[in-house]
């Protein structure tokens, strides 16, 4: 909700800003600029990159070329500063434009980005509702309700006149005539109707935001069918009440929809089990590649401690030869300890057959030979 009240504050600033520079300050110095450039961003800019008129010239045409979009437009810039009825400014007051200036392109990109990241953000949480009556218009209708959840949960009556609760109650107090439409007034179809239609085209199009915004909250797949749908709905019932042409039955588009998306999902069904596929093998591979590393480390491991015993050796008088053939004996004596140990097990197994007393002395035993081989 935050998001939105902010979309809206920074908009109404910039507004304000521009017209700041445009109309009150700027005009005094370059007053045609607003009759070429109507945009605001754009006269944001050209004020910026023009300050003083009188040091304008033809080799300016390029870059105001590139701000503006158009040639024809920095050429009547450039025509219009040479002929202009503005007076001069001093270098302070240039100073102080240049920054509200660049104040308001800053403003206008982050509204630009703040935009975009609405949009996307629509597509996630109800790509149907922005499919059907436009991301901004969806937006403010779940910011008003106060969630996705509370939106889905209105009847269509209620959300028709979302937005205009303070109409409403006035009129129930007076005894008037309640108000049409809220919020989805905003929308291009009830600018679209004539004023015979408006009250009808807003029951009906409130009536398939509610059946969007339940199938954005409740679906478990994220698709934009079901919206697109809808709208096409919409479009047909104008027609109708413009042209007669009757619309198609809301039966037989809620079948084309789900055919559509039962083919979509099973799209991204099959991406996802391809995906799966991929990153079982990775897993699979992957302890093979442990062992491989395990051994590397434990040979390592090997050649250090060799390392070590050889440098120890060469202090205390030992040659290299003695010290691999000590080593050996070692490993033939650990050996030999171990198959003993093992051959008393067996003959204890044959004796005693399977059982728990089996299994600690099993336990013991391996103590004692992990300890003769720890202490060797």
């Amino acid at each position: 909700m935050i998001l939105f009240w902010s979309f809206f504050v920074e908009f109404a600033f910039i507004f304000i800003h521009s017209l700041r520079i445009s109309r009150e300050w700027y005009s005094w110095h370059f007053p045609e600029l607003v009759k070429i450039i109507n945009d605001n961003y754009i006269y944001a800019r050209v004020a910026k990159y023009v300050k003083d008129k009188s040091t304008l010239s033809e080799d300016a045409i390029s870059e105001l070329t590139d701000i503006t979009g158009d040639e024809d437009k920095a050429k009547d810039i450039i025509e219009a500063a040479k002929a202009s009825m503005g007076q001069d400014i001093s270098p302070i007051d240039l100073i102080n434009i240049e920054q509200f200036a660049q104040r308001v392109i800053e403003l206008s990109e982050y509204r630009k980005q703040l935009h975009s990241y609405l949009v996307s953000k629509m597509q996630d949480i109800a790509p149907n509702l922005a499919s059907l009556i436009g991301e901004m218009v969806g937006a403010r209708l779940i910011s008003h309700a106060g969630s996705l959840t509370n939106l889905a949960k209105c009847p269509a009556s209620t959300l028709q006149i979302l937005g205009a609760e303070k109409a409403l109650f006035r009129a129930l107090k007076t005894r008037g005539n309640t108000p049409k439409y809220g919020l989805i007034f905003h929308s291009s179809f009830i600018g679209r109707a004539s004023t015979r239609n408006k009250g009808r085209i807003s029951r009906y199009l409130a009536n398939k935001c509610s059946i969007a915004s339940r199938i954005d909250c409740f679906s478990e797949v994220n698709t934009n069918i079901f919206g697109e749908k809808l709208r096409e709905q919409v479009e047909e019932r104008l027609e109708f009440y413009d042209k007669g042409i009757a619309p198609r039955k809301n039966l037989d588009v809620m079948k084309e929809a789900i055919q559509n998306s039962g083919k979509e999902n099973g799209e991204k069904k099959k991406k996802k089990k391809k995906k799966d596929q991929m990153e079982v093998d990775l897993v699979n591979q992957a302890p093979e590649a442990e062992e491989f590393t395990g051994s590397e480390k434990k040979k390592k491991k090997e050649k250090k401690r060799l390392r070590e015993d050889i440098d120890v050796s060469a202090e205390n008088g030992v040659t290299e030869e003695d010290l691999v053939a000590s080593q050996e004996k070692k490993k033939k004596k650990k050996k030999k300890v171990v198959d003993d140990m093992d051959s008393v097990l067996e003959k204890e197994t044959a004796v005693n057959g399977l059982g728990t007393v089996e299994g600690e002395t099993k336990k013991k035993k391996k103590k004692k030979t992990k300890e003769i081989a720890d202490t060797d």
